[in-house]
């Protein structure tokens, strides 16, 4: 929690200096960066998921193999984008997974 209070401080200043700021997981576009683009957490928690299973199972995690994210997410934080005084192009907007209001 002391970390997301962190980031929500890091954007604030980012806004105040009139930097647009870029980030990969979802929770810096919630903390206020202005566009996030990463693996879909979900995905990633089912991919982690699987491996634990099997290796509860007996399977040795030296044999599994190293998988990529298949799923990933643009969230577009439309209030920083207001806070910048920014106009987003249409077509980024319609290529967002989320946008925060």
């Amino acid at each position: 929690v002391s970390a997301f209070f962190f980031m929500g401080g890091l954007y604030a200043a980012a806004i105040r200096l009139g930097l647009p700021s870029i980030s990969g997981p979802r929770l810096y576009a919630d903390a206020g960066g202005l566009l996030s683009y990463g693996m879909d957490d979900r995905d990633n928690f089912k991919l982690s998921a699987a491996h634990v299973v099997k290796v509860a199972n007996g399977v040795s995690p030296a044999t599994l193999p190293v998988e990529r994210p298949t799923q990933f997410q643009l969230t577009v934080n439309l209030k920083t984008a207001a806070a910048l005084g920014l106009r987003l192009p249409q077509d980024l907007l319609l290529r967002a997974d989320t946008t925060i209001e």
